[in-house]
């Protein structure tokens, strides 16, 4: 009997085995089983008992979950299945309808039932995951995703009803020009992928699909099933690999995927795969002719993978003149046309897309796109060596008319000469270029021995440490190149958190980039825009709503007012303008960001939606409740029809629905809300996404104001658990629910703990994000709070006025957080019994930005029982409830 080891190895050799077409099974196992022959032997009896499985049922992995013994329609959860669509190694595809709560065909992927371990699940999971972070035009989009009852894991995703992407372009016989195209959308969507940090691995024409939409050609990619993340979408999360050592369609895969001895598969992978489609495109060839491995050892295939040259394709044609004429046809073209079109830039594109060696490939798909963009200018590509022959026939290509108005051949030749001249700097000048950015990029990733410390274990930071220091040596002499990684680096550090970091790049970005290329140029723009993002991240509102005019001020004069820069600078500054409080200014800027997007992109645009839910949010924080829910839900139809209940979008606008229903004080349909939202987002994100971890913070808050501590305070302990985990110990999201809980142990009388707590997130916050950042200053009058509660007025007078005096300088006098504080002085000073700088001050906070869900609870604090019954007090109780009558009237 084997060993759970020896189990476990079995199943990953039958699991790999059942992704290949059954004639390469053979091949694959030889290479895989060697000369154990027990291992062979019971690898290939569960191969048998799958076949005759596949006798007996139509689905033999899911019977037991989708089968129904009565006859009745097949269903898995609320998809009604219709027929199988495709069939691989991980499960099945169906082809499935769903009726709620929207009505419309999807395809269902299921993993086999049966024959899956923790590793499967977590590949298939990862699939899942790798989707859902990823929205683009050309990736099938993921509606919904779950489990069975029997446990069996299934996403819904959007059914693309269209053929594969090589035999589209023959059926249409497009030509040349058109397929590229297309296959520039293609590049677009993985590159999208890239930098979602996810690798396909298994790109091929089968998982390039088109369909038209208004009558124009549109790539969906599908198939992220050996899709690799760069970087964890999850803790735990692991790369996955089959016995074997590589994963992926031979025909297509890399040479670097066809070496065992390769563990660092990156997006150049891609590039090859889809150099391969290219190739395809262009010729209806494969650069290596598979038919005839189908009687070779794996490790011969594998072999020439790794070392034969294939043809270029224009050598690949004519070297085929039976079949060329059907090939040239199939492309509205001639043979001798084609072989034409395909020899010089064509050729070397393609090879280029799929060297051997990766470092001589491009380095990004945008680089591959850009160049066959170049092509369809009649430009200089960058993968072919520049001759002046070849430069003079693409100038003359770009300059028909300037060159046949000519006035004589000196000046023909004058002119050229002085094009070449240019135009060989500039190549030259764009070749070192490459070879910085290669040497570069190369030393991002050189460490000293890492193996001797951790293994492998080098983190996404400590490249980024290493690199940004030494980005001034490095790239010395291409000050614009320097600066673009500078950007670069510092957008990387803001995705981390790392706000002080990011800033420091980008301000370095910005003086280049004034220094070189202008200070309108929009690159530079783009440094402005991202610097005052970080600075409004770290609480400096006020430079960053400064920079930020500076920035729409350029814009508006030199894109327009509907350039999609500009839109977003207005809706950055919507957002500085909410940070510092001014509620009306950043409503006036959401209403007319929202009319521009509507006019230019139609009201049902994503950015249209996005910007209409923050000012919903503009209007429950200043009270305007009824509204806010009334645009809160307009938009969530919207993005539920459009885009299904599961995405982000949705989820974030379902998010501040539920905040608005909590504000107006119905705390049951906010609190299913939250329950819905924590289960929405477990399942498509999964269990430690930020976005999950946000949702079980917001449920405790809620939980906590309805006094169920206990509950509350297990809510706040498992979000700061994972928060510490995944964001890290110092991130801001962290140091917030540490806050909280210790608000909720001072709501349960637990002061002593909930000033330890405290203390301890005062302390962080002041180092890791500074002494002015608004968490350290929130969580700084929390403590006061708790000083109080403690009945140490004298202490917490004394650090609500520290805070206050900090707030008054950043944040302005009437900023919310300003009045707060001067509230959190008042009332230190109403418990010593200083009665008139006590109503004076709370009498400042109320007429200054005091937010009024905090002002009606002025009259039921315990410390302020003093106050009661004085003129001038009563005077401000009576105010506020004028304030609350109003709001109630205007909802």
């Amino acid at each position: 009997m084997a060993t759970p080891e020896q189990w476990q190895r079995i199943k990953e050799i039958v699991g790999a085995a059942l992704e290949r077409e059954p004639v390469e099974r053979g091949a694959f196992l030889d290479q895989v089983c060697s000369q154990d022959k027990e291992l062979r032997a019971e690898v290939e009896s569960l191969l048998a008992a799958h076949a005759d499985a596949g006798e007996l049922s139509d689905n033999p992995w899911a019977a037991t979950t989708v089968a129904d013994p009565a006859g009745e329609q097949k269903t898995v959860g609320p998809y009604r299945l219709i027929q199988t669509l495709g069939v691989g190694g991980m499960g099945q595809v169906w082809l499935a309808e769903q009726t709620e709560p929207v009505r419309r065909r999807v395809a269902l992927k299921l993993i086999r039932a049966g024959m899956y371990d923790r590793a499967l699940v977590q590949r298939f999971q990862s699939e899942r995951q790798s989707l859902a972070i990823m929205e683009h035009p050309a990736i099938a989009k993921v509606f919904d995703a779950g489990t069975t009852s029997e446990g069996q894991p299934y996403f819904a995703m959007e059914y693309v009803d269209g053929p594969s992407i090589t035999d589209y372009c023959d059926r249409k016989k497009l030509g040349i020009r058109e397929r590229l195209k297309l296959f520039m959308q293609v590049c677009e969507g993985v590159q999208h992928a890239h930098q979602k940090a996810i690798i396909h691995r298994d790109l091929k024409p089968s998982n390039i699909l088109v369909t038209e939409v208004d009558g124009k050609p549109t790539p969906r990619i599908i198939d992220f099933g050996l899709a690799k993340a760069t970087v964890p979408h999850a803790i735990g999360e692991t790369l996955f690999t089959h016995v074997g050592g590589f994963l992926g369609t031979p025909g297509y895969m890399s040479p670097e995927q066809a070496d065992a001895n390769v563990h660092d598969i990156d997006t150049r992978t891609d590039v090859y795969s889809l150099g391969v489609v290219l190739y395809e495109l262009l010729t209806r060839y494969l650069p290596f002719d598979t038919k005839q491995w189908k009687g070779q050892r794996l490790d011969e295939v594998l072999r020439q993978l790794r070392e034969t040259d294939p043809e270029r394709p224009s050598t690949k044609v004519g070297a085929n003149r039976d079949a060329s004429t059907a090939r040239a046809e199939a492309r509205s073209t001639e043979p001798q046309q084609l072989i034409s079109a395909l020899r010089g830039d064509l050729d070397w594109i393609t090879m280029k897309a799929i060297e051997k060696e990766r470092e001589r490939r491009y380095v990004t798909l945008s680089a591959l796109a850009a160049d066959v963009e170049r092509y369809l200018q009649n430009r200089t590509v960058e993968a072919r060596p520049a001759s002046t022959g070849y430069r003079l026939r693409k100038y003359v290509r770009r300059n028909r008319v300037a060159v046949a108005v000519a006035s004589g051949a000196a000046a023909v030749l004058i002119a050229f000469a002085v094009m070449q001249t240019v135009e060989l700097k500039r190549i030259t000048r764009e070749r070192d270029r490459a070879d910085r950015i290669t040497e570069f990029m190369t030393g991002m990733f050189k460490v000293s021995d890492p193996s001797e410390a951790r293994g492998n274990n080098i983190t996404a930071r400590e490249i980024l440490d290493k690199s940004s220091k030494e980005i001034d040596t490095g790239l010395v002499e291409d000050p614009e190149l320097k600066a673009q990684m500078l950007h670069v680096m510092g957008t990387v550090y803001d995705g981390l958190g790392l706000y002080a970091r990011a800033q420091s790049l980008f301000e370095q970005a910005l003086v280049v980039r004034r220094r070189v290329l202008g200070p309108e140029n929009p690159y530079t723009l783009s440094s402005m825009y991202r610097l005052s993002w970080v600075l409004n991240k770290q609480g400096h509102f006020t430079e960053a709503e400064k920079l930020q005019h500076q920035t729409l001020d350029i814009q508006r004069r030199v894109l327009g007012n509907e350039a999609p820069d500009t839109l977003a600078s207005m809706n950055n500054l919507a957002a500085d303008l909410f940070s510092l409080g001014r509620y009306a200014e950043s409503e006036k800027m959401d209403r007319e960001t929202i009319a521009l997007r509507s006019r230019v992109l139609g009201p049902g645009d994503a950015e249209t939606l996005s910007e209409t839910s923050n000012l919903a949010r503009n209007l429950a924080t200043q009270g305007h409740y009824e509204e806010s829910e009334k645009l809160f839900r307009q938009v969530i139809d919207i993005q539920t029809r459009v885009l299904g209940r599961d995405h982000p979008r949705t989820i974030k606008s379902v998010s501040g629905l539920a905040e608005v229903l909590y504000y107006k004080g119905d705390l049951t349909q906010a609190e299913k809300l939250y329950r819905e939202l924590l289960e929405t987002r477990t399942r498509v994100l999964g269990a430690e996404h930020p976005d999950t971890l946000t949702s079980i913070a917001n449920l405790a808050v809620l939980v906590s104001d309805q006094h169920r501590g206990a509950e509350a305070e297990k809510l706040y302990r498992e979000a700061i658990d994972k928060e510490r985990r995944v964001l890290g110990p110092e991130h801001p999201e962290t140091l917030k629910a540490m806050s909280n809980l210790a608000e909720s142990l001072d709501d349960d009388g637990r002061h002593a703990e909930a000033e330890k707590l405290l203390r301890q997130v005062v302390e962080i916050a002041r180092r890791s994000l500074g002494p002015e950042h608004p968490e350290t200053l929130a969580s700084t009058i929390s403590l006061a709070g708790t000083l109080r509660a403690e009945r140490r007025f004298a202490e917490s007078e004394k650090l609500s006025r520290e805070t206050l005096a900090i707030q008054r300088r950043v944040l302005g006098p009437n900023h919310p957080s300003t009045a707060f504080s001067t509230l959190s002085v008042g009332t230190a000073l109403a418990a010593q019994g200083k009665r008139a700088q006590a109503i004076s001050l709370i009498q400042d906070a109320v007429d200054h930005g005091l937010a009024l869900s905090v002002a009606i609870h002025i009259a039921d604090d315990e410390d302020l029982k003093p106050l009661h019954g004085d003129p001038k007090f009563e005077a401000i109780l009576a105010s506020i409830r004028d304030r609350a009558k109003a709001a109630q009237q205007t909802n």
